[in-house]
């Protein structure tokens, strides 16, 4: 019996040393870039998980590690290379995700988003419709200064907010109305907190088991999923063809597009909301903290929407699409606000065929990380660059801020709603700037692990200004 233990047991160790051997050593028709697999599985993802508390390229990229959550990755920090690979979507790479956010929005096999041809262009022309220029400066602009100030008002009758997760509520709410015609009054608000406890998850070790931050995050996510089919469902039976909202147009498309199933047209806005909320709640947190910290850029931000509003006929008027436009300094703050703070670490690829590269390789099927935040740092394109400057957008040429600033991706796949965050964002710093003040309650460090958080948020004390 003793012999039959020690035979498996030799080959269970042997089995074990060889997968080991096949981990650390991947196959390859040449030389791989530099870098290391890591421990089997797990590769070097936490090392990439343990918090840096500075907006410079996270410790462990630097590094260039080859392993993440149990899959080999490139990390590229090379400016050339991340601009070529970019510009080679559907010739030698394609977009990938890691498996956290990949499982939440079905971003793998033949009815993913992110197919191209047809499907994405389907996707991209319906959130322009609905997002996009031509809207924002028909309706949409109008809509976010209201929101916004009548969001502001209400965060000003709170002893303190929390910047990041009041922003969360409010893009949520603002969003959903587009997409789906939302109405916070009519729901409660677990919705929102929802919402916000699947955020804190999508980034985590995907590791489905009961407890962990993965596997309430998973849950939150069917719940959403299940709340907007049943918007879909109720919708479909209804019949009705107002084509008001995202929704609407989604349905009336359905007849034509084999690929719009309800799954798929669910996606599409867990998608949006996702894409909007994130982002635009990471940025204004961000830009609250720069701000305090950049009296100078407070008071030369104000004068200009002060003028703004001293050219205008009417004080009661909205604002409008020029003077959106007419926001210089506002939007050079906001550049230097998306070229320290850009929430993702990077854009993922994966190489549909074996890519040579100053002499190394990188084998078909690998995904590879295009790391911006390399870019956004580059000391020979940004003096000091870890300072918030925004001055500095003044002596920059277009084609050097066209191949060293990309807060919204590159190639094909530039973020649909690039228009739309610089909008908004321009639209909220007006209304903040002209008819409230704030004060600081706590703020506290920025850390990325690797995307962006703030340790123990962003607190401030809102209050309306009477000088208005």
């Amino acid at each position: 019996m003793w012999v039959l233990s020690l035979c498996v047991a030799t080959a269970a160790l042997l089995y074990y040393v060889r997968w080991v051997y096949k981990w650390r050593n991947p196959n390859c028709n040449g030389v791989l870039p530099p870098g290391s697999m890591g421990l089997p599985l797990i590769g070097e993802t936490l090392d990439l998980l343990v918090p840096s508390y500075s907006l410079d390229l996270h410790p462990f990229i630097r590094k260039r590690a080859q392993s993440l959550a149990g899959r080999p990755v490139i990390i590229s920090v090379d400016p050339e290379f991340n601009n070529h690979i970019l510009q080679q979507e559907g010739r030698l790479v394609e977009m990938w995700y890691f498996d956290a956010f990949a499982k939440l929005f079905a971003m793998e096999g033949e009815s993913r988003m992110t197919r191209v041809g047809v499907v994405h262009n389907y996707i991209r022309r319906i959130f322009l419709n609905h997002f996009g220029a031509d809207i924002l400066r028909e309706k949409l602009l109008h809509q976010i200064e209201e929101m916004v100030e009548r969001c502001l008002r209400k965060w000003s009758s709170q002893p303190c907010i929390e910047v990041k997760q009041a922003a969360s509520a409010m893009m949520f709410d603002f969003v959903g109305k587009q997409l789906f015609s939302y109405d916070s009054g009519k729901t409660s608000d677990t919705t929102n907190m929802r919402f916000n406890r699947l955020l804190r998850g999508f980034m985590a070790f995907p590791l489905n088991v009961p407890g962990t931050a993965y596997s309430r995050c998973l849950e939150e996510h069917r719940k959403l999923k299940d709340m907007l089919k049943d918007i879909l469902r109720e919708r479909l039976n209804s019949r009705k063809t107002s084509n008001v909202d995202f929704l609407d147009q989604a349905i009336d498309s359905m007849h034509d597009r084999e690929f719009l199933t309800e799954d798929f047209i669910v996606r599409m806005m867990l998608a949006g909301i996702f894409g909007s909320s994130e982002s635009i709640s990471t940025m204004l947190a961000m830009i609250f903290k720069l701000l305090s910290e950049a009296p100078a850029v407070l008071v030369e931000l104000r004068a200009e929407h002060t003028r703004i509003l001293e050219k205008r006929e009417a004080q009661s008027t909205a604002l409008c699409w020029d003077e959106y436009k007419s926001m210089t300094f506002t939007m050079q703050v906001i550049n230097e606000a998306l070229r320290l703070a850009n929430s993702a670490p990077g854009l993922l690829r994966r190489a549909v065929r074996d890519i040579p590269v100053n002499g190394f390789l990188i084998p078909k099927g690998w995904p590879i990380l295009v790391v911006m935040t390399a870019l956004h740092t580059n000391h020979d394109v940004f003096e000091n660059p870890l300072e918030f400057n925004p001055w500095r957008w003044k002596d920059l040429d277009s084609g050097t801020i066209s191949k060293n600033f990309m807060p919204f991706g590159g190639g094909m796949r530039q973020c649909v709603g690039a228009e739309y965050v610089r909008a908004f964002l321009c639209t909220f710093l007006h209304v903040l700037v002209t008819k409230f003040r704030w004060a600081e309650i706590k703020i506290g460090d920025v850390y990325r692990n690797p995307i962006i958080n703030f340790k123990d948020g962003v607190n401030v004390k809102l209050s309306e200004s009477w000088n208005k």
